[in-house]
């Protein structure tokens, strides 16, 4: 059975930075491209980062560009979201996903992180 589990979300001001974290568990890790979505209240959900499953290919969205990494430890088959830069409209509620290497769609999500930016 799949599962993610995000940590590390909270409360930062401007400026400042966070890492969140996504534990996954039950597939093999190496085979998962993984990616960090966010969701700020009446809005739809976004994708925000996404790293294929050999780890080499990244993707960012505009708004997070050169503020924002995904990176990964196959060892603790952990994801890592470093957000640094953060800004009021990052405020989210932050979720990490994974679909298989042959997949298009994301079947598997964490329960959310909040992540709210004060001014």
């Amino acid at each position: 059975q799949v599962q993610l589990v995000e940590s590390g979300g909270g409360l930062v001001q401007a400026g400042g930075s966070l890492r969140l974290s996504c534990a996954a568990s039950g597939y093999t890790f190496s085979s998962y491209a993984m990616g960090w979505f966010r969701q700020a209240p009446g809005k739809e959900r976004e994708s925000v980062a996404v790293m294929d499953w050999s780890g080499r290919i990244t993707s960012y969205a505009d708004s997070v560009k050169d503020r924002f990494t995904i990176s990964r430890d196959s060892a603790k088959n952990t994801v890592y979201l470093q957000m640094n830069s953060l800004k009021p409209e990052d405020t989210a509620v932050y979720f990490c996903a994974a679909r298989y290497i042959t997949s298009m769609s994301w079947p598997y999500w964490g329960q959310g992180t909040q992540v709210t930016v004060s001014s």
